[in-house]
């Protein structure tokens, strides 16, 4: 047999391919020692820890939550329940009463005296005008009265203390107080507005949007701008939109209150079976599920499966105990479910939009910012899937027939 002869038998292919692998190996091999890696491999990372070769799985505990169907009922509980409000946690508040003196408030203390060359009047003048500073022990010094408790008077308490000490000492005296600087009756503003400062209160109640403005007002969009209020041991946070909307929750500021103003543009995240994945702006103050649906651009008409809308959230145990019930919260307590750090519990809400009425109450149904809207894909779409495998195995068998 020549060797031009060998060169077809199947022995000689064989060879061939034996050596094309070898060879192939032989190029894998090499690049990883001169081509350039952006970091360690999988297995290299895994390689280096403690264990060895394998990553220490830590035991977690399956997160509880509950699956709840949307409709009417479910709409109108989350609507009404789920929505922060000022006036709910604070009340809306009233005038506040006559205010009194505090630490730090600067008084004017004028005294005026009936005869000439008395202790506080001259010939030429009949009174004399003290300022006093209140300390860190609620008093202030007054020549001639000692220190008075001013904190915690009001200005006609002060007054009448003042005149009752001098009544034996000065001529018929009479005094005026007023209140130069009322420090002790400020709130704080912080955060994204024009002039953040301490804002003095006048003797009149203030509404939370007018001690904004008295800091230059928020800087950006308030469909964007969280309006955050500390009372005490109470907080609660508002779109700043909703209190420009709704004057119930523009409520009356009360002294010491801190106000901080934060922009956080509000977002959902759409996963899956969507015309388009991705965090998606609200651009609006509130948003409904049907109007998300169509900034994601719909489902996919080929994969997805209209009846599997799944809104997930960490939502208020308010409106968690009105949805599913004391009950059923109860066991799902009593069965580990666990809140986040901010008192929200895990849920999902599903909506099928194969029922007519579905676009009825999507329209009622808010998304909350930082939502995630998720479509699931159909069922068939399994299927297909698997075809195409098969289908493209085939055509690649085929192939490597003809090749050979």
């Amino acid at each position: 047999m020549s060797k031009n002869e060998g060169i077809g038998t199947p022995g000689a292919r064989v060879a061939r391919s034996f050596a094309r692998l070898l060879a192939g190996a032989a190029l894998v091999t090499l690049s990883g020692c001169i081509v350039p890696s952006d970091g360690p491999l999988t297995r290299e990372v895994i390689e280096s820890g403690a264990a060895g070769g394998s990553s220490y799985k830590i035991p977690q505990s399956k997160m509880v939550f509950d699956v709840v169907e949307i409709d009417q009922r479910v709409a109108n509980s989350v609507t009404t329940l789920g929505t922060p409000s000022l006036a709910r946690t604070f009340g809306f508040g009233g005038a506040g009463g006559v205010p009194v003196i505090g630490v730090g408030d600067k008084l004017d203390v004028t005294i005026f005296e009936a005869g000439p060359d008395g202790l506080f009047s001259t010939t030429e003048r009949k009174s004399t005008t003290i300022p006093v500073v209140v300390q860190p022990d609620g008093r202030g010094q007054i020549p001639y009265v000692g220190s008075v408790r001013f904190a915690g008077m009001t200005i006609d308490t002060a007054r009448s203390t003042i005149v009752d000490a001098l009544k034996a000492k000065a001529v018929e005296p009479d005094v005026l107080v007023s209140i130069a600087g009322n420090e002790s009756r400020a709130v704080s503003v912080q955060g994204d507005v024009s002039d953040a400062a301490m804002i003095p209160l006048g003797l009149n109640a203030e509404h939370l949007s007018e001690v904004l403005a008295r800091a230059g007002g928020a800087t950006k969009a308030p469909y964007d701008t969280y309006v955050t209020l500390k009372r005490g041991g109470r907080t609660g946070t508002v779109l700043l939109q909703t209190i420009v909307d709704n004057p119930k929750e523009d409520i009356i500021v009360r002294p010491e209150d801190r106000i901080y103003v934060t922009y956080d543009p509000q977002t959902f995240s759409t996963l899956g079976q969507t015309e388009k994945s991705g965090k998606v702006p609200f651009n609006a103050s509130s948003l409904s599920l049907i109007e998300a649906a169509a900034l994601a651009g719909g489902g996919n008409m080929t994969t997805a499966d209209p009846k599997g809308y799944f809104v997930f959230r960490y939502e208020n145990e308010s409106v968690y105990r009105n949805v599913v019930g004391d009950d059923r919260f109860r066991d799902l307590l009593a069965k580990g479910m666990t809140s986040d750090g901010q008192g929200r519990y895990p849920i999902i809400y599903r909506l099928d939009l194969g029922e007519p009425q579905s676009y009825i109450v999507a329209q009622s149904f808010p998304v909350r910012n930082r939502d995630v809207i998720y479509l699931s894909r159909h069922p068939a779409t399994d299927f297909g899937r698997f075809v195409q495998m098969i289908t493209g195995t085939v055509s690649a068998v085929n192939t490597t027939n003809r090749t050979f």
